[in-house]
């Protein structure tokens, strides 16, 4: 059941069908949330645990000795057993666009091997866009190569995504547009791609970041903390939440940005 056995080709083909399988059961929920009320947060919830428990099912009829990501498990160690390999599902990243019927929202697959990541796919049904990437290769948007942004400076044409209630902690100098599209998968997955320069995000966890982290990667882009230090996402695998407030960009844009984002005291 290993990589040896079945081959990095085969592991892929998997994720790529259970990633678009996930995203066909997904559909038969997406936009049917209750018009009379805010956020329908029943209809999230049983289409959270459904896509979960399809995923699963999946998994284990393929390779049934494989883990999948549970917040707050324990840090076991390296293993040579089928359990050195970990799936990272996150069912829904854009819930309240999912609820409300609008299209960006997505579905993320990662596999690491002992906390080593091998690949990442983030789909997103409404739209049909696939990015995936192989770690340490190259990142792609359905066949198509993709890579940040070759920009040397920020403009007033520049992009940045952000999130919500951005404005109680930061007042901005970017002299460019200033978006949330309310998914942080699709913000770094438009970032990896170059249609954005850079994103802020925050509140996030290892589940979040686990595939869009890889193709951003894969992209040529970085993730760091927004004080510039180095951040590692593997530092994060129990599932607690990530304080810091992180930027996703093109490694030299980080201090044009960072220059244009200003802490509110």
């Amino acid at each position: 059941m290993d990589i040896k056995r079945h081959g990095i080709k085969n592991l892929t083909q998997f994720a790529m069908d259970v990633i678009r399988r996930s995203g066909e059961e997904a559909l038969s929920y997406y936009g049917k949330g209750n018009p009379n009320i805010k956020f329908d947060e029943d209809l999230v919830t049983e289409a959270d645990f459904h896509l979960m428990e399809f995923f699963q099912d999946q998994l284990n009829s393929h390779f049934p000795d494989h883990q999948v990501f549970r917040n707050n498990q324990a840090n076991k160690g390296y293993t040579h057993d089928e359990k050195r390999y970990l799936w990272i599902f996150d069912p829904l990243d854009g819930v309240a666009n999912f609820q409300a019927g609008i299209p960006i929202w997505g579905i993320s697959l990662a596999l690491i091997e002992n906390f080593w990541p091998v690949f990442g796919v983030f789909y997103m049904p409404a739209t049909g866009d696939l990015f995936y990437a192989q770690a340490e290769q190259k990142a792609f948007l359905g066949k198509r190569e993709i890579h940040v942004s070759d920009k040397k400076a920020i403009n007033d044409e520049s992009l940045l995504f952000t999130y919500s209630r951005f404005h109680r902690r930061y007042r901005s100098t970017f002299p460019g547009k200033i978006r949330d599209l309310g998914c942080t998968g699709a913000h770094i997955c438009y970032v990896a791609m170059g249609r954005a320069e850079a994103a802020v995000i925050a509140n996030e966890s290892f589940q979040d970041l686990a595939a869009a982290g890889i193709i951003l990667k894969a992209a040529g882009g970085k993730i760091c903390k927004i004080d510039g230090g180095d951040f590692f996402l593997n530092e994060y695998l129990d599932g607690q939440k990530i304080n810091d407030h992180l930027l996703v960009m093109a490694p030299d844009i980080y201090s044009q940005v960072r220059n244009s984002l200003h802490e509110i005291s």
